[in-house]
């Protein structure tokens, strides 16, 4: 009892902590310009809030897991963001909720990259060009605010959950904190906010169970990285250039979009089951 009663006398001081730190930033974002740097700062806010409260409780910071893992561990945290961002697309694409994009749109695209300029590109030549770009430089590019994140959220919440609560408890509680730590951000920008806020609310806390999985498997805090940076990359960043608006989908689009709480929550069941078959 002493000890679950520390876990989350920690557990309190850390999101204590973050909110306050993250308060100023989330005022930012919403009420100043440009915004990417509060961005930034917003998410080295629970990597900050967790080292404090380590210092508060006497804790090295090499108990983050900072060791790299099994790249297995590493291939996957690439491949299945990247893959629930592709069926995500596909099925739009097939159910007719976006259209791929014209010879036009991937043009602009191209400038947007400094693609234009450099000799004749075809459009598949642009498209390959690009995401090779982005799934490289681009993820190594979003891990150096993803990092921040995920050192608060799976290098130390997750980790202080299992003490007190079950695999099932510990991706639950630790996606909805994620999730809720958006919602000054989802206020601002959402155009349908029930909806949005229950399609992103279902596709964290989805990841969640998938990244609390290869965290707890990996015994590392990189494939969570790795994973978040994918994720953002794929859905943000390459798939939405190549989908043309259709007027009345627009709720079925982008990282707020139903289809893509719909394809990520049947990978978290997936991971779900798969670590109580486990015994996680």
């Amino acid at each position: 009892m002493t000890e679950r009663k520390e876990a989350w006398q920690t557990i309190l001081i850390f999101l204590t902590i973050l909110t306050v730190i993250s308060t100023p930033f989330h005022y930012a974002i919403v009420n100043l310009y440009p915004s990417r740097i509060y961005v930034g700062a917003l998410m080295w806010s629970p990597a900050i809030a967790a080292i404090i409260t380590m210092k508060l409780k006497g804790r090295s910071t090499a108990s983050l897991n900072w060791n790299w893992g099994d790249w297995k561990f590493i291939r996957w945290a690439y491949f299945i963001p990247a893959l629930y961002g592709l069926i995500t697309y596909v099925l739009i694409w097939v159910c007719g909720f976006g259209g791929l994009a014209n010879e036009e749109a991937v043009t602009d695209w191209a400038e947007e990259l400094g693609l234009v300029g450099i000799g004749t590109l075809n459009p598949t030549s642009i498209i390959v060009i690009a995401i090779i770009l982005l799934g490289t430089v681009g993820v190594i590019r979003a891990a150096a605010t993803v990092l921040g994140e995920e050192i608060g959220w799976r290098g130390f919440l997750i980790y202080e959950l299992k003490k007190v609560l079950s695999f099932t408890g510990v991706s639950l509680f630790a996606g909805f904190i994620w999730a809720f730590w958006h919602w000054p951000i989802l206020l601002y920008y959402s155009k349908n906010i029930t909806l949005e806020f229950i399609t992103f609310f279902v596709f964290v806390i989805s990841m969640s169970f998938i990244m609390t999985y290869y965290t707890f498997k990996s015994k590392s805090i990189w494939p969570a990285v790795i994973f978040h940076s994918v994720s953002n990359v794929y859905i943000q960043k390459v798939f939405p250039p190549l989908t043309s608006k259709i007027e009345g989908t627009e709720h079925w689009l982008g990282e707020n979009g139903i289809m893509f709480a719909i394809v990520t929550c049947a990978f978290g069941l997936y991971y779900w089951r798969k670590a109580i078959k486990e015994k996680m």
